[in-house]
C-alpha cells in the first residue's frame, strides 16, 4: 500500500493531518507525534514499565520499583493483546509512523543530553503511555495520607481531614471486633516507613484537582447549537501532556487534544458530529488491602480461610551510574504489595481497577471518532477503565450529555477511608457497577451540565462511587455565570474559563478581618477589608490573601502534629500534593468555617490568624499577585543538566487566578505562591459552527525546546486567550503556512514483538 499523507501547519505550528485511509492517517498520527514529541513519548513509555532510572540514574529508580511490582508491562502487553483486530492494527500503523520519524529526524536534544538514542517503538506500548498518564491518581493517595495521619490524630479525629467537598457521611472504621480493631491499628501504624516512602512516589498531580467542562444546549447560545468548553488540569511539566491535532480522513474529520504516544484523541475531541471532554471524576477506583504475612515463611499470608501462599518473583532495576537495584515482587489475592512487608509482618496491597481486571478502554477510541450522536458517544465508551472521567459531550443535533465513563468495583463504603484488613474477606469486590447505574444525564432542562472534579454523587445514596472528591465552588460559580448569558457567545466561553473570582478567597478573608490586628499585620487586614475576591494579576489583596492562608495552614500542621505524619516527605517535598501542609490547604476551610479547634491543640483560630499574620508582615512588602503567581515550569531533566535548564523550561508570563476560581493555577504551600500546576490545556468548542472553535495549551504544539513553537502560545494562554481551531478543508488551507508530505513505502501487517523499550 503507498499513499502520501499531507501535514499542514498553521503559524502555532499545529499539525493538520489528511490521508485517504484509516491506516495512513495513524501511520501519519505516530509521524507527527515523533516528529514534534519524541523525547517526551519516550520517557513516558520508560516511566511506565519501570525503565526510567536507565536514563535519569537514582532519582528515578523507586519510582522504576513501584512500576515493576505493580506489574505495568504485563499489565499492558495482556490489554493489547485482548484490544480488537482493528484497535490492534490502528496501534501498528502508529507504532510504524513513530518508527520512520525516529530513522528520519534528528533526535531532540534530551538524547544528546543523555547520550541515548530511543529504541523501537511497539505497539503494546501505546497502552503503556495511556495507562502511565493516569496511573494511580485519586483514592490511593488520600487513603494512605490519612494511614500516615492515623499514628499521630488517632482514628477518631481522621474524618476531619476530609475535603470540604460536600459530603455528608463521616468516617467509619471496618465493623470487626475490638480486638481486631486494635489489630488492625497496630498494624496501619507499623506500616509508617512504608507509607511515608509510598507517598514520596505520589504523582505531583496525583490528588489535584482545577479541572472544569460544561455544556450548554442551543437553546443558551447564539448560534442555536450547543457548545461545549473546558480545561484539563495537570502539573506544569513541560513538555505538556497534550498536544493540538487534527485528523481527517475518508471516515472521520477530527480535531482535539491528542496524548503524544497513544492514537487518536482519548479525552478532548470534537467530530464533524460529537464533541467531548472530559474532568476527572475521582471514583474510587482503589483499594488497599492490609496483608499479615507468617514470620516463620514470608511468602504465607492470612486470610479468613488459613494461609495463602503469595506469588514471589525477584525483578532488576537497572540505574545510571549506580548498582542495580533488586525488587521483591509479591502478589497476594488483591494485588501487588506497593513495598516490602515491614518486621512487623505486615504490608499494603493494592487492588485497582487499572491494573486488573483486563482493561480495553482503547477499544473505545476508533467508535469514539465515529460516533454521530451522544447516545451512541456514551454506548461505545462502556469498555473505558484506564482513568475515571466525568465526560461532557454535545452533538449536531442538539443534544447534551455528561455521563461518569469508568469501571468502578461494587464494594462496601467503608473501603473509601484506610487500608482495610486483607484477612477478614468482608471487604472484597463483588463485581462491578453496571454501566446502566452509573450517573449519567441528557438533555437536563436546566440546558446546562457542569463537572468540576466536585461530587460525582451523594454520599450514601445507591451505589457507592467515591469518598473524596474536591469542592464545588467551581462547579457552582461556572454555573452562575452560564446563567448570567441570555444567549452564549464562544467569546462568553473563554471569558468564564479565566474567571477569578474566589468565593473561597473572600470567606476566608472576611474571618481573618474579625481578628483586631498587631503591628505590621494591620497593613495585611487593610489590604483584605472590603476585598471582593477576585484573585487578579495585578493586585495585591490576592497575595495577602493566599500567604495568610499559607501560614496558617502551616499552624495547624505544626499544632495537630501533622507536620511530623510521613516526616520523610515532609523533609524532602518529593511528593508535593501528598505532604500534610498541601492536604490540611483544602482542609482548613471547613474547619475555620464550623470553627473547629480539634487540631488545633488548645489555641484558637483568632490566635492562629494572629500569629499568621505576624508570620507574613515579617516578610516584608506584599507584591502583586501576578508576580508573585507567575507559573514555574519544570522538565525532567533540568535539575540533572542545570546548564540547560532555561533551554528546557522557559520562563511563563504571570497569570492570574489560584486553585479555588474557574481559572484554577493552583500553587502547593510547600512550594510558596508560584503557581505549579493548572490548566494545560483550554478549549471552547462550538457546535453549531465548527471553525469558531478556539484552543490552547500552556506552552506550545513543539517538545523540542528549540522550536519557536516550544513556548509561543505562553503568552496568549497566559492572558486566558485561545488561538483559533479551524476545522473546515477551506478554513484549514486559508490558515496553513507549511505543508509536508509523508511518503509510506507500505504499511507493515501486525507484528510480534517481545522487547521492552
Amino acid at each position: 500500500m503507498s499513499s502520501s499523507p499531507e501535514v499542514l501547519r498553521d503559524r502555532w505550528g499545529i499539525p493538520h493531518v489528511r490521508a485517504d485511509g484509516v491506516d495512513e492517517l495513524f501511520f501519519a498520527n505516530g509521524y507527527v507525534h515523533a516528529q514534534d514529541r519524541l523525547w517526551q513519548m519516550d520517557a513516558a513509555r520508560r516511566r511506565a514499565v519501570g525503565r526510567y532510572a536507565e536514563w535519569v540514574g537514582p532519582e528515578g529508580a523507586a519510582a522504576d520499583a513501584l512500576a515493576r511490582r505493580l506489574g505495568v508491562e504485563a499489565a499492558s502487553r495482556r490489554d493489547f493483546a485482548a484490544l480488537s483486530a482493528e484497535t490492534r492494527r490502528m496501534l501498528e500503523c502508529y507504532a510504524q509512523g513513530v518508527n520512520a520519524a525516529i530513522n528520519e529526524f534528528p533526535l531532540p536534544v534530551e538524547y544528546e543530553l543523555l547520550g541515548e538514542r530511543p529504541q523501537q517503538w511497539e505497539p503494546w506500548q501505546s497502552v503503556a503511555v495511556m495507562r502511565q498518564r493516569g496511573l494511580l491518581m485519586g483514592s490511593i493517595w488520600f487513603k494512605l495520607w490519612r494511614a500516615a495521619a492515623l499514628r499521630t490524630i488517632g482514628p477518631e479525629a481522621i474524618g476531619l481531614l476530609r475535603y470540604d467537598d460536600g459530603g455528608n457521611e463521616r468516617f467509619v472504621s471496618p465493623q470487626v471486633d475490638d480486638v481486631q480493631t486494635r489489630r488492625w491499628i497496630a498494624g496501619l501504624q507499623s506500616l509508617a516507613p512504608s507509607i511515608d516512602a509510598l507517598l514520596a512516589l505520589a504523582p505531583a498531580d496525583g490528588t489535584i484537582a482545577g479541572s472544569n467542562n460544561w455544556a450548554v444546549s442551543g437553546a443558551r447560545t447564539v448560534s442555536g447549537k450547543p457548545m461545549v468548553a473546558g480545561d484539563p488540569h495537570r502539573i506544569f511539566e513541560i513538555p505538556g501532556m497534550y498536544a493540538q491535532l487534527h485528523l481527517s480522513c475518508g471516515e472521520f474529520d477530527a480535531l482535539g487534544f491528542s496524548v503524544p504516544g497513544v492514537p487518536a484523541f482519548p479525552h478532548f475531541c470534537h467530530t464533524e458530529h460529537v464533541a467531548w471532554c472530559v474532568t476527572h471524576a475521582f471514583a474510587d477506583i482503589h483499594d488497599l488491602y492490609l496483608e499479615c504475612f507468617d514470620p516463620a515463611d514470608p511468602a504465607r499470608y492470612q486470610t479468613e480461610t488459613g494461609w495463602a501462599r503469595a506469588e514471589v518473583h525477584e525483578e532488576i532495576v537497572n540505574v545510571r551510574g549506580a548498582e542495580s537495584l533488586k525488587v521483591r515482587v509479591i502478589r497476594t489475592r488483591h494485588g501487588p504489595l506497593l513495598a516490602d512487608p515491614e518486621a512487623s509482618g505486615y504490608g499494603v496491597a493494592l487492588r485497582s481497577v487499572q491494573l486488573d481486571p483486563v482493561d480495553r478502554s482503547l477499544d473505545c477510541l476508533l467508535p469514539m471518532l465515529r460516533a454521530h450522536g451522544v447516545r451512541e458517544f456514551n454506548e461505545v465508551c462502556r469498555p473505558w477503565g484506564v482513568i475515571d472521567h466525568s465526560v461532557v459531550a454535545a452533538d449536531t443535533s442538539g443534544h447534551i450529555s455528561v455521563n461518569v465513563r469508568a469501571i468502578v468495583p461494587e464494594r462496601d463504603r467503608v473501603n473509601g477511608w484506610l487500608p482495610v484488613p486483607g484477612w477478614t474477606g468482608q471487604h472484597e469486590w463483588r463485581g462491578y457497577i453496571p454501566w446502566e447505574r452509573m450517573p449519567r444525564e441528557v438533555d437536563p432542562a436546566s440546558g446546562k451540565l457542569v463537572t468540576a472534579n466536585n461530587r460525582i454523587a451523594p454520599d450514601g445514596e445507591g451505589d457507592y462511587l467515591c469518598t473524596d472528591c474536591h469542592p464545588s465552588t467551581r462547579a457552582r460559580r461556572i454555573s452562575e455565570r452560564l446563567d448570567g448569558f441570555p444567549a452564549a457567545s464562544v467569546d462568553d466561553m473563554v471569558g468564564l474559563l479565566g474567571d477569578t473570582d474566589s468565593a473561597r478567597a473572600r470567606d476566608i478573608a472576611a474571618r481573618i478581618c474579625k481578628v483586631t490586628p498587631q503591628g505590621a499585620g494591620a497593613e495585611l487586614v487593610a489590604l483584605l477589608r472590603g476585598w471582593n475576591g477576585n484573585m487578579a494579576a495585578g493586585e495585591l489583596a490576592p497575595s495577602a490573601y493566599y500567604q495568610v492562608r499559607q501560614a496558617m495552614t502551616r499552624i495547624l500542621a505544626r499544632r495537630s502534629g501533622l507536620d511530623r505524619a510521613a516526616r520523610d516527605i515532609f523533609a524532602t517535598m518529593a511528593a508535593p500534593g501528598v505532604v500534610p501542609v498541601n492536604q490540611l490547604w483544602w482542609t482548613l476551610p471547613e474547619l475555620l468555617r464550623r470553627e473547629d479547634v480539634s487540631l488545633l491543640a488548645g489555641a484558637t483560630w483568632d490566635q492562629v490568624i494572629q500569629e499568621a499574620l505576624a508570620a507574613v508582615a515579617e516578610g516584608g512588602a506584599v507584591q502583586p499577585w501576578g508576580r508573585l503567581h507567575r507559573p514555574v515550569f519544570s522538565h525532567p531533566l533540568a535539575n540533572a543538566f542545570p546548564e540547560a535548564a532555561a533551554r528546557l523550561a522557559p520562563a511563563s508570563n504571570d497569570v492570574a487566578g489560584d486553585g479555588d476560581c474557574v481559572c484554577a493555577t493552583g500553587a502547593y504551600p510547600t512550594g510558596g505562591p508560584s503557581s505549579s500546576y493548572g490548566p494545560v490545556a483550554r478549549y471552547v468548542f462550538d457546535v453549531g459552527n465548527w471553525d469558531a472553535s478556539r484552543w490552547s495549551v500552556f506552552h506550545g504544539a513543539s517538545g523540542a525546546p528549540d522550536s519557536p513553537h516550544y513556548s509561543d502560545q505562553n503568552p496568549l494562554w497566559a492572558r486566558c486567550e485561545l488561538a483559533p481551531a479551524p476545522f473546515t478543508r477551506e478554513a484549514v488551507d486559508a490558515c496553513a503556512v507549511s505543508r509536508q508530505r509523508i511518503e509510506i513505502k507500505g504499511l507493515k501487517p501486525e507484528s510480534a514483538h517481545t522487547d521492552s523499550p
